[in-house]
């Protein structure tokens, strides 16, 4: 049975590019579900860095030359109504999902989303860790799926402490691939700590050069790529989700050598469900830095943009933050 809200709720929204202050908290019309789509009540989202760079305005080319309404991909919430043609069914449960869209703005009370895009939060998971995942997790299995790399084999993660490399890492180990990581030097323990069998410092990588080649790199910094390709064992692969990366994945066309692959990753119900089997396994688990009240969305973007991330940024959007 579905159970309607009010007419108006939370959102965060802004009107023009900037830096984090753009960022308002405003009180706008509650969305109504259309056929197919579900209306979900979120407790959570979270911050990714592609949205840190939408907001600022380095994305114009592709977000336009107005800003999108609202922000935010992750969410993790409860489903309160269905639109036509969905089974009534799906009211009441858990869900969570992302849209990966430049101009989603799922950082809100309500939201409507297609009923193919959400899937069931694993069980005994808060929503609050749950939003830290599906953005980053569906990422992180695309780019392994890209890389093609075995159990066994030799996998080498660049830019590893963030919210998509620390998913990788655990995914990953627990596929039983031997992973290496580069990070920054206070990073390192903590990528060991995820399951990373070799953990090199960017500001130092003479003891990458020693180390027996890999079979895969992905790459999720973009700066240096011609080092890391050159670590690369004979018909190795080198996958790159960085846009600073782009330019030499076309460069590497002309190179003798692998060429550099780009990885792009689509919201899909069954990588989700493949996500929580892996929490539920005890293989995976979301890597929160901090929990963020709705109103401080500003603090978590200059955060996400001091580059010093291990995991992500949450932001909670029902009820209060634990402190």
């Amino acid at each position: 049975m579905n159970e309607m809200p009010n007419t108006t709720m939370r959102a965060v929204r802004y009107d023009r590019y900037g830096p984090p202050e753009v960022l308002k908290v405003a009180h706008v019309p509650m969305p109504k579900p259309g056929p197919g789509q579900v209306l979900v009540k979120v407790h959570a989202s979270s911050v990714n860095p592609i949205e840190a760079q939408v907001r600022a305005g380095k994305m114009r080319p592709m977000s336009g030359l107005r800003p999108p309404k609202g922000i935010g991909q992750d969410f993790a919430g409860e489903v309160v109504a269905a639109g036509p043609k969905v089974d009534d069914g799906l009211v009441g449960r858990r869900v969570w999902g992302t849209t990966f869209a430049l101009g989603a703005a799922n950082t809100a009370e309500y939201i409507t989303v297609k009923e193919p895009l959400v899937a069931p939060v694993p069980p005994g998971l808060e929503l609050v860790n749950a939003a830290a995942l599906p953005t980053v997790g569906l990422t992180a299995l695309v780019a392994l799926g890209a890389a093609n790399v075995q159990r066994g084999q030799r996998l080498l993660i660049v830019g590893a402490a963030g919210g998509i490399g620390s998913a990788l890492i655990q995914i990953a180990h627990a596929r039983g691939v031997e992973v290496a990581t580069v990070s920054s030097g206070d990073n390192l323990s903590f990528c060991s700590d995820l399951g990373a069998k070799e953990t090199y410092d960017y500001a130092s990588l003479a003891a990458l050069e020693q180390a027996d080649a890999f079979h895969a790199v992905v790459d999720l910094y973009g700066a240096n790529l011609g080092t890391y390709r050159s670590r690369l064992r004979s018909g190795g692969r080198i996958v790159t989700l960085a846009a600073k990366g782009m330019g030499y994945a076309m460069l590497s066309l002309l190179l003798p050598g692998p060429r550099v692959r780009l990885a792009r990753a689509k919201p899909r119900k069954e990588l989700l469900v493949e996500l929580a089997q892996l929490v539920e396994s005890g293989d995976l688990r979301p890597v929160v830095e901090k929990v963020y009240p709705l109103e401080e969305i500003g603090e978590a973007h200059r955060s996400v943009e001091s580059g010093h991330s291990r995991g992500k940024r949450v932001i909670q959007v029902v009820g209060d933050v634990e402190s």
